[in-house]
């Protein structure tokens, strides 16, 4: 069904190499390193720049377009977004989460934007961007604090439908690199919509999760003991078949086997906690999985010790109304409300392993 979408033999020999690198790094006298590192997940919700490209649906998201997306409009939204992303922060991640994983965005330019906005500046967030085939033009990426994260390889990934040829949807993204004292890779995915319902959409979504587990079954041939980390908008539940079978994403840390996967927020689902909501029921879409190597049971520097949801910070959410309590998104019913996302960011918490 799945053709595969980028061949990982040129990512096995850079990591091969880059082992020696990251050796010949940790030689180097340093700062005492952080000993909880965040890893986060945010679907900014179509951040389009005003320009309609040919070739591309984006014609809504222009100042001639139904939403009348203007310059007032988009660094509105940027400066929310990079306000939003500022508040990630904890006690032990003062800095915020060292990577960040998006999904809906246009193109680097608005992410240089983001980025650049007063809010972030300071952290000096770099960018790792991919232009996908999506037919809306929208990508993932990866927003990363270098004083934390070194990245040492990307690929890109294309999911092929061998029964659709003229289906596109958005690469996955595997970003390969040494965060604090641990080799680690993330897997930045937004997997096909439940457009045409949640059913008859299911296969896209069963084979998206093919692809992911067959990028993450290859980078543990390599490095078996390389702490996995999958995230994204999955357009599926933790319960559902893409996340629970195909994946193999287990409810229990204890449950998760050599070469398998843990949910933290299948737990999270479950208490009624969720990170998107359709027709007043909480869905969590925008999830985060560890491999067994970052679980208690692993042996990699790095172990996953606590999951997030970011329902707490009130200015995410509708205040009043009929849809209060919600997420606080950029248009409700076609009116611009000058919010957020219409999803909730998402973040796991990752701490030196103690010997």
């Amino acid at each position: 069904m799945i053709k595969k979408g980028s061949i990982l033999a040129a990512a096995a020999a850079a990591l091969l190499l880059a082992g020696a690198a990251v050796t010949a790094q940790t030689q180097k006298p340093a700062q005492a390193r952080p000993q909880v590192y965040g890893v986060a997940f945010y679907n900014q919700e179509n951040l389009f720049d005003t320009i309609n490209n040919n070739g591309k649906c984006d014609l809504e998201f222009s100042p001639k377009g139904n939403r009348k997306w203007d310059g007032h409009k988009y660094w509105n939204k940027i400066h929310n977004m990079a306000y939003a992303i500022s508040q990630l922060t904890t006690k032990s991640t003062p800095d915020g989460p060292a990577i960040i994983g998006v999904s809906e965005v246009e193109n680097r330019t608005v992410l240089e934007d983001l980025v650049k906005d007063e809010s972030l500046r300071g952290l000096n967030l770099q960018i790792i961007h991919h232009d996908s085939p999506d037919l809306r033009g929208i990508d993932v990426s990866v927003l990363y604090n270098p004083k934390l994260f070194r990245p040492i390889n990307v690929t890109n990934h294309t999911l092929f439908i061998d029964s659709l040829p003229n289906f596109r949807t958005r690469d996955q993204m595997c970003v390969v690199g040494l965060l604090g004292p641990a080799r680690v890779a993330v897997i930045v995915n937004h997997w096909p919509s439940r457009r045409g319902g949640t059913s008859g959409s299911a296969p896209l979504r069963d084979a998206a999760a093919m692809l992911t587990r067959h990028i993450a079954d290859s980078l543990h041939r390599i490095d078996p003991n390389m702490g996995v980390i999958i995230m994204g908008d999955l357009n599926d539940d933790p319960y559902d078949r893409s996340c629970a079978k195909t994946l193999g994403a287990v409810k229990k840390m204890e449950d998760a086997a050599k070469g398998g996967y843990f949910n933290p927020f299948w737990k999270k689902l479950d208490d009624g906690i969720g990170s998107y909501i359709y027709r007043s029921g909480w869905n969590l879409f925008d999830q985060i999985i560890v491999s067994y190597e970052l679980t208690a049971q692993g042996e990699n520097p790095l172990e996953y010790f606590n999951a997030k949801v970011w329902n707490d910070k009130d200015f995410l959410l509708q205040q009043n109304g009929q849809y209060v309590g919600y997420p606080l998104r950029t248009y409700s019913s076609g009116v611009w409300t000058n919010g957020y996302s219409d999803h909730l960011p998402t973040e796991v918490f990752l701490r030196v392993r103690r010997k």
